[in-house]
């Protein structure tokens, strides 16, 4: 196609005719298969693309997440794949390991009753072993992402010279993550007689040169109904500084009736961070981000899918192509500064026509985001309000009303305590009642059942009286995305706090160290909320190769140190135990044998401002 020539353009009606997949032309193995999974009529953007791709007309199709995509170029090529030719005939591309491996689910689910098809999905992270074997063999379909399809192609272990079939799906995605180069490079080594499949939810500069350089005559069709998001999704924010979020999350989690939640966050470190903060607080939260390993991700993913895990903590580009039923809500804990991520994020939710929610945390800096977001989507988001004490207390007690009504529901057992209750009652002449609150302390175990009014209001007050330094991270430094968590560090040279009522302080020693990824403040949101630790009883933190050494007080009580027995760091025991190699000091550059490098994580590609054995420094007041 020459540069001067314009694409036909067509727009897909919102509400597409009372079109079903049989009045597509769609061979009749693809259609028992749509029957199997319940499909009847297409969406928008299938009804338009479906009778093109199946003419063998190039299509380039804008399109946001969600819309059906993935069905309006997998049922064609099914339609038209030969079984006998061995070398692949189709070649899907995708920016990412986990929409590529949801890609391969669909064709394999579409493809159900075709004998014999071959569907490889190729990635890094992913042994070749696995990959060439399957390429010996015969593959009829590879689903990838380009920088692995280059490796192969580089290696010639991938012929492509008989592709019929080349689908860039998510392109705009793909180009903004480096990949314009190798998506170039396959496009322009590939039979200039293939049919070629564009799929962008924009269309930038680059995508419109791309496809009028390598596609010909392609129909444009455009699906303008996901320029805003779900009508099913219930949109909020509430007004948070950014040292209230943990908190402002962990009330939000006692009172939202949630199933699946995924929270995402803008850096890598901050996953980690996050999750571990939340598993400290008794939930069951993962983290997953670009430096997962491959298997570790698929294995989380599964986890979440199962109920074995309820919160993901996610970046962006690491939740691409997440498709799991179960996610009933969306916390937007660092709000994204474009509507496109937006609409993406929330769309994990309210999938396959359910409700969902979707809660966004705004800094008083980040109003202008979120108005921006608004007009774009052209839904309103509602602001909240943070949840009250009452309102945890309300919830906790409904819960624990249930808990009570379904073991009434168990008669057998029911019956068998009754007796045993009735003998206490005769012998130690005691009220039943009293009884029933004596076992729901013995069930409730140490952690109060009910938040202390009082103390929760006073912290509420602290927030609201807080300067709002806070909002300094979006300005995008380093050490300010940081200050998220109470117990960090207050900037680059804080002085030492004086503790008003502290008594001796002591060296204590735990086994995780720099090796291990460990920060000041997973060692000190780790201590504080398994051992009740308060801000006042953490003095320097220095961070060694092997291990860490923290000050605390002289005098921890037995059943402190008995609550920390259990603790992990990053999944390893911390074994705490007083340190016998004399007191905590400012380690220099010298006794790091020269290490000058603090700013470790950078390499890593972390955001949290690594500190070496920089000693830890309480925030001034």
């Amino acid at each position: 196609m020459t540069a001067d020539e314009a694409p036909v353009e067509v727009e897909a009606p919102e509400e597409p005719a009372a079109t079903t997949f049989s009045d597509l032309g769609l061979d009749g193995a693809v259609l028992k298969a749509l029957a199997d999974v319940g499909y009847e009529t297409p969406s928008a953007i299938q009804a338009a693309t479906i009778p093109s791709l199946l003419a063998g007309r190039d299509v380039v199709g804008l399109a946001q997440t969600g819309t059906g995509k993935t069905a309006a170029f997998a049922l064609p090529i099914l339609s038209r794949l030969d079984l006998s030719q061995k070398t692949p005939q189709a070649l899907v591309l995708a920016p990412t390991r986990e929409l590529a491996l949801q890609v391969c689910e669909a064709f394999e689910k579409y493809a159900s009753h075709l004998k014999g098809v071959h569907i490889l999905p190729v990635y890094g992270g992913q042994g070749y072993g696995v990959q060439l074997s399957a390429l010996r063999r015969g593959v009829h379909i590879v689903v990838g992402t380009p920088g692995r399809i280059m490796d192969h192609l580089d290696k010639g272990t991938l012929d492509l010279s008989e592709l019929k079939y080349l689908v860039l799906d998510e392109a705009d995605e793909m180009l903004k993550m480096g990949f314009a180069e190798d998506v170039e490079t396959i496009l322009a080594d590939t039979p200039d007689t293939k049919q070629v499949a564009l799929f962008s939810a924009t269309m930038p500069a680059a995508i419109r040169r791309m496809s009028k350089q390598y596609l010909h005559d392609p129909e444009e069709i455009t699906v303008k109904t996901k320029t805003q998001t779900s009508a099913n999704i219930s949109q909020r924010y509430l007004i948070v500084s950014y040292q209230q979020k943990v908190d402002a999350l962990t009330r939000i989690l006692e009172v939202e009736n949630f199933e699946g939640m995924i929270v995402f966050v803008r850096t890598k470190s901050v996953t980690e961070e996050l999750a571990e903060k939340l598993r400290a607080r008794g939930y069951s939260a993962a983290a997953i981000n670009g430096d997962i390993a491959q298997v570790q991700r698929e294995r989380t993913v599964n986890q979440l899918k199962s109920g074995k895990l309820d919160i993901l903590v996610a970046t962006d580009v690491a939740a691409r192509g997440l498709d799991v039923e179960r996610i009933s809500h969306v916390v937007n804990f660092d709000i994204p500064t474009d509507s496109e991520p937006y609409v993406h994020r929330i769309g994990r939710t309210g999938r396959a026509g359910r409700t969902g929610d979707a809660i966004s945390f705004v800094t008083p800096r980040e109003r202008s985001l979120l108005a921006r977001i608004e007009k774009a989507t052209r839904q309103p988001i509602v602001q909240m309000q943070l949840p009250s004490v009452d309102d945890v207390n309300v919830t906790r007690l409904a819960r624990f009303d249930d808990r009570i009504t379904a073991a009434l529901g168990q008669n057998e057992r029911i019956d068998g305590f009754r007796d045993i209750i009735a003998h206490y009652v005769r012998n130690h002449d005691v009220p039943e009642a009293d009884v029933a609150a004596a076992l729901a302390v013995v069930a409730q175990g140490e952690a109060p059942l009910l938040l202390e009014p009082e103390a929760a209001r006073r912290a509420e007050r602290e927030w609201s009286d807080r300067p709002p330094r806070g909002d300094k991270p979006e300005r995008g430094d380093r050490r300010d995305r940081d200050r998220g968590d109470r117990f960090d560090r207050g900037g680059d040279r804080p002085e030492r706090r004086q503790r008003p009522s502290s008594g001796p302080m002591a060296t204590y020693r735990i086994a995780v160290g720099k090796r291990h990824k460990v920060e000041p403040r997973q060692i000190v949101g780790a201590l504080a909320n398994e051992g009740g630790l308060s801000r006042e009883d953490f003095g320097s933190i220095q961070i060694r190769p092997e291990f860490s050494l923290v000050e605390l007080p002289a005098n921890l009580p037995r059943e402190t140190l008995e609550k920390l027995d259990g603790t992990r760091i990053s999944g390893r025991l911390i074994e705490l135990r007083p340190d016998r190699g004399g007191p905590t000091r400012r380690t220099n550059d010298r006794d790091r044998g020269g290490d000058r490098n603090r700013g470790g994580d950078r390499d890593r590609g972390g955001d949290g401002g690594g500190d070496g054995d920089k000693p830890f420094r309480k925030p001034r007041h």
